[in-house]
């Protein structure tokens, strides 16, 4: 299928945000891990205090989403809402570079993934605003499997600087500045088309008046509704949350294993690039093959790999893990997006995309929290890895309820 002007302007937001996406799985946790190292904070001390921070920013974006989301679905917001979230984020990005202290980064870092998390709620309501139902899943998986690709150009020129640092003649904390703010400039450069292009179809017109609690209420009682909708939102809290723990905590995982980083980056690498074809297989698959059923193969993937993941102990093991997660880490996550986008009322995408995100993304504050939780208490990280495949089992069983139930949109 090829990909109209606006629908590729889309897609190459997904290469601008991977980038950042890319550097809090591999670069950044790395680099906080030797921040905290050097104040002396042992390793299953650094796991859970990573935890805890990737958590409290999720939270943060339970709180302030919905309220983002229903202001961006007025007529004429969406654009100013996007625009302020890239160009706030970005900077951010940057500003990681020069901060020096462990708390201080921390700090930074969450309101960077913050400003990130709520770019994404307002990019995925847009969706339906440039493409048609019919080409929805391909353009989504296309998104994904662009961004995996798109993002290991910057990552790629950062691992050779930070590696090569001192062959540069570099000192470590000015090659990470260096590689924050290629990172910062990379997101917003690559924002700048479809920030021009993209046009608001669908919106709540001004002179409805709404007010944005009664609007987020009336949201509400939509979703309570619509079961399709409800059990839908209920899986992906399961779900995805699990797909995002892995996300966010792999590296710190692996580290706290005692793995080599350098090995760690290099896996991860591998695993932007399988995502790539996989993404686009995915999106190919969702022509002739519904999407639930695409989405159910990828459920069961992920109990697999989450349960591979309680016996990784060597460097091999996590490549392996690497390469499955690539797999199939697109195709889940693009074909939620499109299955979701089909299934809500267009006019209101921004405030039903905060309430899944608060479900999805938001959901990760129970996985991220519990696995350092159990970590912390126990001393032992494979429990805590293993605590987050039960999420895909209750997953599973809630897609499965809202695939077979009938559309109804209100």
């Amino acid at each position: 299928m090829k990909l109209t002007a606006l629908e590729k302007k889309w897609v190459l937001y997904d290469v601008a945000n991977s980038a950042f996406t890319l550097m809090v799985s591999t670069l950044i946790p790395i680099y906080f891990h030797s921040l905290a190292k050097e104040a002396g904070i042992k390793s299953s001390t650094y796991l859970a205090t990573w935890g805890y921070a990737i958590s409290l920013s999720t939270l943060l974006v339970v709180l302030i989403g919905p309220i983002i989301g229903a202001y961006s679905d007025k007529q004429g917001h969406k654009k100013k809402v996007l625009t302020t979230l890239i160009v706030g984020g970005s900077f951010l990005a940057m500003l990681l570079g020069l901060t020096k202290q462990w708390m201080v980064f921390l700090g930074v870092f969450m309101v960077a993934k913050v400003f990130y998390q709520l770019s994404l709620i307002i990019y995925d309501s847009t969706l339906g605003d440039v493409t048609t139902d019919e080409r929805i899943d391909d353009v989504s998986s296309q998104g994904y499997a662009w961004g995996y690709i798109g993002s290991c150009i910057p990552f790629i020129i950062d691992l050779v600087i930070v590696l090569n640092a001192e062959k540069l003649g570099l000192s470590m904390s000015m090659a990470m500045l260096i590689a924050f703010v290629i990172v910062g400039v990379w997101w917003l450069v690559m924002s700048l088309p479809l920030l021009k292009a993209y046009k608001q179809v669908h919106f709540i017109d001004h002179n409805e008046h709404e007010h944005l609690l009664s609007q987020l209420g009336h949201t509400l009682k939509g979703i309570g509704k619509n079961k399709k909708v409800l059990f839908f939102i209920i899986a992906f809290f399961f779900y995805i949350d699990g797909v995002y723990t892995i996300i966010d905590m792999s590296t710190a995982y692996g580290s706290a294993l005692g793995l080599d980083s350098t090995g760690l980056l290099l896996a991860l690498l591998v695993t932007q690039f399988v995502a790539f074809p996989a993404a686009i297989i995915f999106g190919k698959l969702s022509t002739k093959k519904s999407a639930s059923k695409l989405i159910t193969i990828c459920i069961i993937a992920y109990f697999g790999i989450a349960m591979f993941a309680v016996f990784m102990s060597t460097q091999l093991h996590f490549w392996i893990l690497a390469v499955c997660v690539g797999m199939f880490q697109g195709g889940i996550q693009a074909l939620s997006r499109s299955y979701f986008t089909k299934i809500i009322p267009q006019e209101r995408s921004g405030e039903y995309f905060s309430f899944l995100d608060i479900c999805g993304k938001g959901a990760s504050i129970l996985g991220t929290l519990l696995m350092s939780l159990i970590t912390q208490v126990t001393g032992n990280q494979r429990l805590g890895v293993g605590a987050i495949a039960c999420f895909f089992i209750i997953g599973l069983l809630f897609f499965r309820i809202s695939a077979q139930t009938p559309q109804s949109i209100e």
